[in-house]
This record gives structure tokens, C-alpha cells and sequence, in this order.
């Protein structure tokens, strides 16, 4: 099981991020820009994705991590619960995430 300690490490590992408060949970920046959240529940990170295509695949492909909710519905972002998730998975998905968000002069 990951927990935020485990998404903490793997978040502030990547090149010049930051945590700091969105609506009151932890939440993941590079440079100004977030890349992944703690939703109120504390076991689930939100986390954006390339399109809401790839949304719907994620949700599609691996019900039991991947999961949406009607607030998200026109957004590119993926709920996922961290309880499901393995340790190199989540590490992937930060990464993704960060590469979305991240100016293209710090990916290089």
C-alpha cells in the first residue's frame, strides 16, 4: 500500500517542485504549476493526464486504482487510490504528470 509519505517522496524527488496546501490537503508543484493532490479523503491523489481519453483508458484498464467522479467529468485528471497502486506504478504516474506540467526547458 502507498501512502502520502511514499507520494511526498516520489513528488519532491522530481526536479524543482514543492508541496504546499490546495483546499487544504498536500499538493504537488513544479515551478507554479500542480501536478498532483491529496483529495480530502487522504487516500486518494488526483493527478492531471494527457486527455480525458486517456482518462477513460486509465478508468477503463484498472478499475480498482483508476476512478473519476462527475466533478471531474471535462477535465483531464485521474483519481487514484493509493491503497491499489504499487510503489513503481505511482512513480510513473508522478513523472507523467510532472512531464505535463513542467516547462519544456526544465524537461530537458
Amino acid at each position: 500500500m502507498v501512502t502520502l509519505d511514499d507520494v511526498r517522496r516520489a513528488a519532491l524527488a522530481l526536479p524543482e517542485t514543492s508541496e504546499k496546501l490546495m483546499y487544504g490537503t498536500p499538493a504537488f508543484y513544479v515551478r507554479a504549476k500542480w501536478f498532483a493532490r491529496m483529495r480530502e479523503e487522504g487516500d486518494v491523489l488526483v493527478v492531471p493526464v494527457a486527455s480525458e481519453e486517456h482518462k477513460h483508458e486509465l478508468v477503463a484498464a484498472e478499475p480498482g486504482i483508476f476512478f473519476t467522479l462527475p466533478h471531474y467529468d471535462g477535465y483531464a485528471s485521474v483519481l487514484v487510490r493509493l491503497q491499489e497502486i504499487g510503489a513503481d506504478e505511482l512513480g510513473e504516474l508522478l513523472t507523467d504528470a510532472w512531464r505535463l506540467r513542467a516547462p519544456k526547458r526544465l524537461q530537458a
